[in-house]
């Protein structure tokens, strides 16, 4: 049978593909067209998204809708999914969790979705678990922290429909701890959520930092209900405690009330070291500009200036050009959650749940945050993010991490089979 020959215009098409492949990322974009075979599956790829968009905590489901429409036009604009296009239906879940289940069932019964991302809250996680199971959808968590949703659901219920593309409380907690053996502070104390949230990650934090560092002790405990307005009752309560240093699991609006009203009480003259393992969400940062006071040790699920290479600065610059605003946490999970479900349904060749799980399972994807790989144990996502300490920057309006302090996923994510001894860090 006679070859036929590459057209210089083939060539170059090739070699425009290659080059836009290579400068994105190893495993985000497919060769396609001339160099491999793209599957051709039943379109569209229908992806139903909820986040929080009302309420107090409304700018979350924006900075989610922000990344999750990026990355659909820039597919859709490359080929779609395995020549597909891909189709987004957005719904608020507020944070109750029969709100969270309606809109699953809504999104695969209704409008026929055949993957479904988002959840910010933890427990509507934990309650969407088994109903992903008995609707045979994947369910890709962007927020939601509770380790409980994959030592549990997935490792231990075999839920294989679910996987966590974000942190989980084990960067909040754990790596928190790991921060801490290094600091000169031998007494702590917490300002944290009433819910399961921030008593898990002080758990975490508590046991773990006591494992590094003897000689520690835990000596406040201030729990505050969501929604909280007035901080006061609980500054006085851990400055009466006089610690060496505060550890806070607050976020969003209530850290930014938080830290405002601590300023006025003259928190963080008392208590030099200060640790908020969501303060670098980026509502957070623009939130309080300059009211952050330096040296306050933060982190999140992503930073934006991590990690500093060509990939996370092309993806930061294009973010800012489309919305006029750096790109929040859940805008960088919300991203990547598109782009991870493209390569593994070009990888199963189909859309069918279970083989696209198994091509989830232990896959290695390049994405702003850096390396991800899914475990296939409990199918969360393990890369890194860093811990910093606050400083000012005349190139930014906030406060920006300054010194940064890595501690590896592998170092601080507790381990399957998650009981036992050597399954939860110091390893």
């Amino acid at each position: 049978m006679e070859t036929k020959g590459m057209t210089r215009r083939e060539f170059v098409k090739a070699g425009l593909l290659t080059a836009a492949a290579a400068s994105l990322g190893a495993g985000v974009f497919k060769p396609t067209g001339l160099w491999a075979a793209t599957p051709t599956i039943k379109g569209p790829v229908k992806l139903g998204y909820q986040a929080i968009m009302s309420g107090a905590l409304a700018g979350y489901g924006e900075f989610h809708k922000m990344g999750v429409q990026m990355a659909v036009d820039e597919i859709n604009a490359d080929k779609g999914i395995a020549g597909v296009k891909v189709e987004v239906d957005f719904r608020d879940s507020t944070l109750k969790a029969d709100e969270a289940i309606k809109n699953a069932r809504y999104f695969v019964d209704s409008w026929g979705a055949d993957f479904l991302g988002g959840i910010d809250s933890s427990g509507q996680a934990l309650a969407l678990a088994p109903v992903m199971a008995e609707l045979d959808r994947i369910l890709m968590v962007t927020h939601a922290a509770t380790e409980k949703l994959t030592e549990q659901q997935v490792f231990k219920n075999g839920i294989k429909q679910v996987f966590r593309i974000s942190t989980p409380t084990y960067q909040d907690g754990n790596a928190a701890a790991f921060i801490a053996k290094d600091i000169p502070a031998k007494t702590w104390a917490t300002i944290s959520p009433k819910y399961e949230y921030g008593y898990t990650c002080w758990e975490m934090f508590k046991q773990t930092l006591g494992k590094l560092k003897k000689d520690v002790s835990f000596t406040g405990e201030s729990w505050a209900p969501f929604g909280t307005t007035d901080f006061r009752p609980h500054i006085n309560t851990i400055m009466d405690a006089a610690p060496d240093g505060l550890y806070s699991t607050e976020w969003a609006g209530e850290l930014i009330t938080l830290v405002k009203q601590a300023n006025q009480a003259g928190l963080f003259q008392k208590i030099k070291h200060v640790m908020f393992p969501v303060g670098a969400a980026m509502d957070v940062l623009e939130g309080l500009g300059q009211e952050l006071p330096e040296n306050i040790w933060i982190s999140g699920r992503y930073f934006f200036l991590y990690p500093a290479d060509n990939r996370n600065r092309a993806w930061v610059a294009a973010f800012r050009s489309r919305w006029n605003h750096f790109p929040a946490y859940v805008s960088e999970t919300g991203y990547s959650t598109l782009f991870a479900l493209k390569k593994a349904i070009e990888a199963a060749g189909s859309k069918d749940t279970a083989k696209v799980v198994q091509a989830l399972e232990g896959m290695e994807i390049d994405t702003p945050a850096g390396r991800r790989v899914f475990r296939k144990e409990d199918h969360q996502a393990m890369y890194d993010v860093p811990w910093g300490l606050t400083k000012t920057d005349a190139a930014f309006p906030f406060k920006v991490m300054g010194k940064q302090v890595m501690v590896r996923a592998k170092e601080c994510f507790n381990r399957p089979p998650f009981e036992g001894a050597g399954t939860k860090p110091p390893f």
